[in-house]
């Protein structure tokens, strides 16, 4: 069995399966927060538009209270009896949380009932994620060997980058057919729907998938040496947590940046779509070349290098784009940004979640991140609107981010290298390993 999870064949099909599927799921979580302003008009009507922003906002960050609960169930159902059983359990909840909230009518038509109904259709989609996150990122783990571990385990981070691009394109694409009032009609509800297209060919992928075992019979890394002793555990864990949540919650910043350039900057819907186009696409193909470079020169470097310049940009290129908030420029902070702040992160996963034990990798992983996510990312959204209404200041969005960032960059400081050690000595000696 060992032998057949790390054939290339396999393995390719797998990181393609999951990847689909991964990125179907985030596709339809994320649009919500590319439309935040019109669901809000549809489920929250209110005079004052910024009332209005944060119950949407709010709804929102309900999804992310489900998700430590769907780690727990979905993680330890995929530790149990496999990881692709997991998956596919997730994907349908995720179904089923899309077309709720798609079809829902707005509070004109059925009142109170609509925001209810569309908060419960998040708790779903929460409750999806927080199991999908752990199952897919132990499954593309474990269908390679090793030393392809940071670029298998990049597509997981990567699929994240698709799913925001393609909702990114479908709703520029969107803004640019529809007026404001169309889109909050119908135009955000086209969008949700769109990504149900592949649902039913996504769930084939997944079922024709070989499954391999939790306790696989291959011999313990020192990464999970590591984490056998409960000091070593928690090591991993809470630096797993604050280097997700960052990570995570930096994610969602830029996701912010749409309704920011519309909200605070009062530019057109397409600006903001565009710039997190460019956001999006840059860090899809980051996020691939940050965990390829894992595989080169270990984990440690592949964060560390990457992050450091990414805070050393934050304030700069801000503070240019403030300065004169044109469309090139809101483009080109997108573009720079999300460029550097996501590669990192390939890297950090794949350390995170080849430092835990085998046999509760699945469950523990999606805590590791979906506890941060809970804390931290759920709230980032509705703070930032908060504070730079309070402040009238568009500048605390970089202070903001600033801090996170610098916070990323001590905790991937101290996280332990857990490169297999054939990447370790061929950086050492300036070879890299084929």
């Amino acid at each position: 069995m060992a032998s057949s999870a790390h054939d290339a064949r396999i393995a390719r099909r797998a990181i393609i399966a999951a990847t689909c599927g991964n990125a179907l799921e985030f596709y339809d979580f994320v649009t919500y927060a590319y439309f935040a302003i019109q669901i809000g008009h549809t489920f929250f009507p209110s005079t004052s538009s910024f009332l209005s922003l944060m119950g949407s906002l709010a709804t929102f960050g309900a999804g992310f209270a489900a998700r430590p609960i769907g780690a727990w169930v979905i993680g330890g159902y995929a530790d149990r009896v496999g990881r692709k059983k997991g998956m596919f359990l997730s994907m349908l909840l995720m179904g089923a949380g899309i077309f709720a909230l798609a079809l829902t009518p707005g509070y004109a038509t059925i009142g109170i009932a609509a925001p209810i109904i569309a908060i419960c259709a998040r708790l779903c989609q929460g409750f999806a994620l927080g199991g999908e996150v752990g199952a897919a990122t132990t499954y593309m783990l474990e269908a390679v060997p090793p030393e392809r571990r940071g670029w298998a385990s990049s597509w997981q981070n990567s699929s994240q980058m698709v799913a925001f691009t393609v909702g990114a394109l479908v709703a520029f694409m969107l803004s640019l057919v529809f007026d404001d009032a169309q889109l909050s009609a119908f135009g955000w509800r086209i969008a949700l729907l769109a990504g149900t297209l592949i649902l039913p060919f996504a769930l084939v992928i997944r079922s024709s998938l070989p499954d391999f075992p939790a306790h696989a019979e291959t011999p313990m890394t020192e990464a999970e040496a590591l984490s056998a002793t409960p000091a070593g555990f928690w090591r991993i864990v809470i630096l797993g947590m604050v280097i997700i949540g960052t990570g995570t919650t930096t994610t969602y910043i830029f996701l912010y940046m749409a309704t920011f350039a519309q909200h605070t900057l009062h530019l057109p819907a397409w600006v903001g779509m565009a710039g997190d186009l460019a956001c999006n696409g840059a860090g899809m193909v980051t996020a691939i070349i940050g965990g390829w470079l894992s595989d080169k020169v270990g984990r440690r470097p592949a964060m560390i290098w990457p992050q450091l310049g990414f805070v050393i940009l934050i304030l700069p290129m801000f503070a240019w784009f403030l300065g004169a908030p044109t469309v090139a420029a809101f483009v080109v902070v997108n573009l720079v940004l999300s460029g550097l702040g996501t590669m990192p992160f390939s890297a950090a996963f794949t350390a995170v979640a080849e430092s835990l034990p085998r046999g509760m990798r699945a469950r523990a992983f999606a805590l590791v991140y979906t506890i941060p996510v809970t804390t931290m990312g759920g709230s980032t959204q509705p703070v930032l609107a908060w504070l730079i209404e309070v402040t009238h200041n568009p500048a605390v969005l970089a202070y903001y981010m600033m801090a996170i960032a610098c916070t990323s960059l001590v905790a991937m400081l101290f996280l332990p290298e857990s490169a297999p050690m054939s990447i370790r000595r061929g950086h050492a000696r300036g070879v890299v390993p084929a």
